[in-house]
């Protein structure tokens, strides 16, 4: 239980990117109050982890609903996985991150970032949302269930403390540190999508 853990949680802190949420959450609410600021932050992560909880209890419904089988759904997903870990090793997705901050901070009508882009999608994001529905379904019975949502909301609860820190966290860490902290962790990403891919092809050739 204490692996599955371990694994789960690296998995979501790679995925939701807290470390990496943090300056974009702060450039997007630099004109908000700190009571704003803390609001926006609590609401941001409390939507993600609504929509983050609805796949996980019911994707794995959703997806027979569709007629897709849990192996297929493992392949897709790990391979979508990759594609994000590429783009962090080579920092595409920092810069994407960074592009859409931008176009919603150009827009004066949107004061409120919690919604869009924060809970979605840059936290609860394809991501994120693949990752629970991969672990839920590779997890069955209560308590290794359990165990994959106690590390996603450990996760969640680390992001918030990373959005209200975060003008102080990247006063502290800095781009290039940061740069550096994503590549590891894409590096990390890959392996684990690569995982997914093999149990879902393995699933396929039995």
């Amino acid at each position: 239980m204490i692996e599955l853990y371990i694994s789960s949680l690296i998995t979501f802190f790679v995925v939701i990117d807290p470390p990496g949420c943090a300056p974009i959450y702060a450039g997007l609410s630099a004109s908000a109050s700190s009571l704003q600021k803390r609001a926006m932050a609590i609401r941001a992560v409390g939507v993600s982890a609504l929509i983050l909880f609805v796949f996980a209890l019911f994707g794995e419904a959703l997806l027979k609903g569709l007629g897709i089988s849990l192996a297929s759904f493992r392949i897709a997903g790990g391979i979508m996985l990759f594609l994000i870990a590429l783009e962090m090793v080579f920092e595409k997705r920092t810069e994407r991150r960074e592009d859409r901050a931008a176009k919603v901070a150009n827009d004066p009508e949107a004061e409120d970032v919690s919604i869009f882009p924060m809970a979605m999608p840059m936290i609860a994001g394809p991501g994120s949302i693949a990752s629970v529905m991969l672990l839920m379904s590779r997890n069955s019975g209560i308590e290794r269930s359990l165990v994959v949502l106690g590390a996603m909301v450990t996760i969640l609860l680390l992001t918030l403390v990373a959005l209200l820190a975060a003008g102080p966290i990247m006063r502290i860490l800095g781009a290039k540190i940061e740069a550096v902290i994503t590549r590891l962790l894409g590096v990390l990403l890959a392996a684990l999508a690569v995982q997914f891919v093999i149990d879902g092809l393995t699933e396929v050739l039995r």
